[in-house]
């Protein structure tokens, strides 16, 4: 492979090659990094769609199996749908690249990012994007802006940039930037809870898995990162991406092909019906923004749109955009220069919340959080350690589990649409997973599994920060241990001629006509997961650092509500699995198990709970549907531990004790000696005639002389005495 371009970028190698593969698209780029292998392409459609307004880009990037020498597991033996992985990188790379391309561009592209090699090492995310950037400041669409990505990882205090992924399972912070030399454009975050206390090895004994799982236990913290720490991790983060771009502009020119200029729809703005609507039909905008403040569906405009064309004659879709700018005008002014919204409430000001615990009887545990206009409901569901989530992403050794998972749900209904529920979609997959990441840093999972679903019910603005919210509330609803307090919220910016104002909480009509979209989740303290968008061409520091303690201020109102519901709380007894700790003298715990476990299976099958004994530290769990249950379970645990051990005797051939019959077999009985000891009496043993069954002449709890007949290793033989 020839390569026209070697750059160093932040510790690695990256090496580009131009034109030598894929020539019949508009642009590509080979990249190669270590062992890594990703191409990328663009490719630009000729015919224009209808809607100007709409972007029509698709950015799909593909993981092939042989990259990493594997042959895809399950029935099909070739690449199927996504990954989530896949989905979520497709996603990354659609929010960087879109604000470049100018508002009218009409042309279907489609960005295509492939896999061929991987290092196990690689951070696949900012490779993905490096790469899709280069085709596109190649190709002959006139963009002359390269964007590159950064991840921000924190290990023992330290900053360090584009990590390896073996140092990013160290950090307590994974932070992805996107952004041009000048602007930042997207924000990924999320803190990352250390695995910092080991426990030591745990056996789970639960009737429907193997007798004797072998887990480790370990206990999560919380690593929620203050406001004036992000903003430092920031401020480097944005001066890499400055040095980074610069470097790639400088060395990719030289290859971009001969571009024409972009092509901007021709339907142009008519003025003067603007001005009309301005003139005659203020009151009748400010009447459907109203509405739109309660629904995110626009019908007060297309009534006003319909009373419109009764009376004139006017090109119905000119007259569509005319009141789609003059609402827009309305919005931002009323917010700029009045300081007031669309809904009158003050920009810092959390609309109206409203929350219901477990009205879901037979769910293990469920929240109903209502904020306005959006409403999520959120159940809960516990399970063991068989119940979490396979999955191996192409860099991974082996076969991963995840025992922790959030599932968000995005139904038409919620937004007054008439469509039909298909599979999950980008969208729903991705504010699944920031919800995911926002709750799980505060989540112990001891031999656990978690699944969180968001039904969402009605919508406008932020139903991904409804989930974190309702999430929270039905881990608390669970009985579940959280280190902390989380709520999320959604904040928004409108900024025009030098004015900027910060709004909290925002609703579908804010999101729609603004300028960022901003979510933030966490703790009163400190940041725990945030994701941001920017409309405009990119956000200054200063203005994100009030953005951010304006969300602070906003989550500590919404915890100290949810904080209030907690009190009145309600547990599903009788349907939720309910867990109880204790400690034993570790030299008992012998005796729990029994010999080979039979002590510990009765114990389940006879109380119908679950047990996990870390043997280290004489810990023991027990977790089971009926708090009587578990509390019965737990007093014959600990009457056998309490119990005075019987003395060990050393038995010799010869010696003859009385002993009771505890199992019969075909082939003999089981007899417990007075040390508690087993030994087997064998039917041709039992009696100086022929035994035909052994329960002819035995029973169960029978007391009966024996005597020692030999060893056998550990195992005793006996004769009847």
């Amino acid at each position: 492979m020839k390569y026209d371009v070697t750059l160093n970028i932040e510790k690695s190698i990256e090496e580009y090659s131009f034109g030598y593969v894929a020539k019949q698209t508009n642009g590509s780029a080979w990249l190669k990094s270590g062992n890594t292998v990703i191409l990328a392409t663009v490719v630009v459609d000729e015919k224009e769609v209808e809607d100007e307004d709409f972007l029509p880009l698709t950015v799909q990037y593909i993981e092939k199996s042989y990259a990493a020498g594997k042959i895809p597991g399950g029935f099909f033996k070739r690449e199927t749908k996504p990954s989530d992985f896949e989905t979520l990188t497709s996603r990354i790379v659609d929010r960087s690249l879109r604000p470049l391309f100018p508002k009218g561009f009409a042309k279907p592209t489609q960005i295509t990012i492939m896999v061929f090699s991987v290092d196990a090492e690689a951070d696949l995310q900012v490779l993905a994007l490096n790469a899709a950037s280069a085709a596109l400041y190649v190709s002959d669409i006139d963009i002359n802006t390269s964007v590159s990505a950064v991840r921000a990882a924190k290990i023992d205090g330290k900053l360090l940039l584009n990590p390896t992924l073996s140092e990013l399972n160290n950090s307590t912070l994974d932070l992805y930037l996107s952004g041009t030399k000048e602007d930042l454009l997207m924000i990924e975050m999320r803190s990352i809870g250390t695995n910092d206390i080991d426990v030591g090895t745990t056996y789970m004994f639960d009737p429907m898995v193997d007798p004797m799982l072998a887990n480790t236990i370990t206990t999560h913290k919380s690593n929620a990162m203050s406001e004036d720490e992000l903003i430092e991790v920031l401020a480097s983060a944005s001066n890499a991406l400055f040095v980074n771009n610069a470097r790639y502009e400088e060395a990719f020119a030289a290859y971009k092909k001969e571009t024409t200029a972009i092509e901007i729809s021709t339907k142009n703005l008519n003025q003067s019906l603007v001005e009309f609507v301005r003139t005659n039909h203020m009151q009748d905008i400010q009447e459907a923004i109203n509405q739109m403040a309660k629904s995110e569906r626009a019908t007060g405009l297309k009534r006003l749109r319909a009373k419109i064309l009764e009376a004139n004659d006017f090109d119905k879709d000119e007259l569509s955009k005319a009141i789609e700018v003059v609402k827009r005008e309305q919005v931002r002014g009323q917010i700029l220069n009045q300081r007031v919204r669309a809904d009158g409430r003050a920009l810092d000001q959390v609309r109206k919340i409203t929350i219901d615990t477990n009205v879901l009887p037979s769910s293990h545990s469920s929240a109903l959080f209502t904020r306005g206009e959006t409403q999520a409901l959120v159940a809960l569901t516990l399970g063991g350690p068989k119940d979490g989530q396979m999955y191996e992403n192409l860099t991974d050794s082996s076969t991963q589990n995840e025992s922790f998972m959030v599932h968000y749900n995005f139904p038409g209904f919620s937004v007054g649409e008439a469509s039909p529920i298909t599979g999950v979609k980008r969208r729903e997959l991705g504010h699944g997973n920031l919800a995911k990441r926002a709750l799980e840093p505060i989540v112990n999972l001891d031999n656990e599994t978690i699944r969180i679903v968001s039904e969402i019910l009605e919508s406008n603005g932020s139903s991904s920060m409804a989930t974190v919210c309702g999430g929270y509330l039905a881990l608390k609803a669970a009985d579940i241990e959280v280190s902390d307090a989380i709520a999320g919220i959604a904040m928004g910016l409108v900024s025009e001629n030098g004015k900027y104002a910060i709004l909290s909480d925002i609703m579908g009509l804010e999101d729609h006509d603004g300028d960022m979209d901003f979510k933030v989740a966490g703790s009163k303290e400190g940041i725990t997961a945030m994701q941001m968008d920017i409309k405009l061409g990119g956000i200054s520091l200063e203005i994100l650092k009030e953005a951010l303690y304006q969300a602070k201020a906003g989550r500590a109102h919404i915890i100290d509500i949810m904080h209030e519901a907690e009190k009145k709380i309600e547990f599903n007894d009788g349907v939720l699995p309910s867990s109880d700790f204790f400690h034993i003298d570790p030299s008992m715990i012998g005796e729990i198990i029994g010999q080979a476990g039979k002590t510990i299976r009765e114990i389940i099958e006879k109380f119908e709970v679950a047990i996990d004994i870390d043997k280290k530290v004489g810990k023991v769990k027990v977790t089971g549907k009926s708090k009587k249950s578990i509390n019965d379970a737990k007093a014959h645990i600990q009457g056998i531990a309490s119990a005075p051990k019987a003395e060990k005797i050393e038995y010799k051939v010869g010696d003859k004790y009385k002993g009771k019959v505890k199992k019969i077999v075909d082939f003999g009985a089981f007899i417990e000696l007075p040390d508690g000891s087993d030994g087997l009496l064998h039917i041709s043993k039992i009696s100086d005639g022929r035994v035909e069954r052994v329960s002819d002449v035995l029973s169960e709890g029978q007391e009966i002389y024996v005597e020692i007949l030999e060893f056998k290793g550990n195992k005793i033989s006996l004769g009847r005495a």
